[in-house]
């Protein structure tokens, strides 16, 4: 009898569960709140996408007056003389991509040394203030970086490095014509040093956060099989963060592109176009630092708005193409499994 009660109850019971699919969860009493977090969350969405519409409308509609006398040939033009009222963005546009290329070929491996170091090689004790004078690097100002640069880096680099470089380098045919000329300390080389001097932080601080996120179990088979620290980063901890690490190289390219007091203090701001690295430059970003305020005319104020406008779509090129290769990597990932 009392069996049958106590089936007789657990049925009802299931009964009422199935039949309230809720079970004994309370309903939600104001739906309204998701609905307006969902269309708050939209919005602030759209108002990105808004912004960088409105920039690149704005620069469209300064640059108009160039856009409409030189055309593309803007772009592939070294002549520069507001005077006669010449404008082109070849040195410019070769500046700043030389220089971030430096900053990059150097800050890349210095950044994923230290932060390989920091994960895997490290002791405990030096761990942490390491990392924090990594992090206290990117705190720096760039306007700090480049009055150092000017006056203690350009001169040093002038008495003890250049010249050596134009020795070592003489006569070897175009490897000896980017470290021709006389060492004047500034120039396009000290701009793309100071530059991955001021990139290393920002890479090295992404690349060492994503390596912290490998499980460690996969770490530990890859030791446990007889790997050396270098094949378990190589094989195990880049393919799991390579989309961060990629990340970070972007992040360091996006601030050495867009670079402007720190470079301008150890360029040199001359619109010339040379051959060797250290001769004297310009960038973008220094062009219009140095020349926005100066400008008179209505043709040359248009100039410098194309030139931003040109850095701008340089910028979307660049993250649209590491985009297109994360894709490409993820691809290959899934045609291998």
């Amino acid at each position: 009898m009392r069996a049958a009660t106590l089936n007789g109850s657990h049925a009802s019971m299931l009964a009422t569960v199935t039949s309230d699919p809720r079970g004994s969860r309370p309903a939600r009493s104001a739906p309204w709140k998701d609905v307006a977090f969902e269309w708050l969350t939209r919005f602030f969405a759209f108002v990105v996408f808004s912004i960088l519409a409105a920039i690149l409308v704005s620069l469209a509609i300064g640059s108009q007056q160039t856009l409409q006398k030189y055309g593309f040939s803007f772009l592939w033009s070294a002549d520069w003389n507001p005077v006669t009222e010449e404008f082109g963005a070849l040195v410019p546009i070769f500046g700043t991509l030389v220089t971030s290329l430096i900053a990059m070929l150097i800050g890349v491996p210095v950044s994923f040394g230290i932060a390989l170091f920091l994960t895997e090689l490290s002791p405990a004790w030096l761990k942490r203030p390491l990392g924090t004078a990594i992090e206290l690097l990117a705190a720096i100002p760039s306007i700090i970086y480049g009055m150092w640069g000017l006056f203690v880096f350009a001169p040093l680099f002038q008495a003890h490095v250049q010249p050596k470089l134009i020795d070592a380098f003489a006569g070897l045919g175009l490897v000896g014509a980017l470290f021709a000329g006389p060492p004047l300390g500034i120039g396009m080389l000290t701009a793309g040093l100071i530059l991955s001097i001021m990139v290393i932080p920002f890479i090295t601080a992404v690349m060492r956060d994503v390596f912290e996120l490998v499980p460690p179990l996969l770490k530990e088979s890859g030791y446990g099989l007889g790997a050396t620290t270098w094949e378990v980063v190589w094989r195990v901890v880049l393919p799991y963060t390579k989309v961060g690490v990629i990340g970070g190289i972007m992040l360091g390219l996006g601030r050495a592109l867009g670079e402007t007091m720190a470079v301008t203090f150890v360029i040199g701001n001359a619109h010339r176009l040379a051959s060797s690295l250290m001769a004297p430059g310009n960038t973008i970003a220094s062009a219009l630092a140095n020349e926005f305020t100066e400008a008179v005319g209505d043709l040359y104020y248009s100039a410098l708005i194309e030139l931003g406008l040109i850095l701008f779509l340089i910028t979307t090129i660049v993250l649209a193409l590491s985009k297109l290769l994360l894709m490409r990597l993820s691809r290959g990932e899934g045609s291998r499994t």
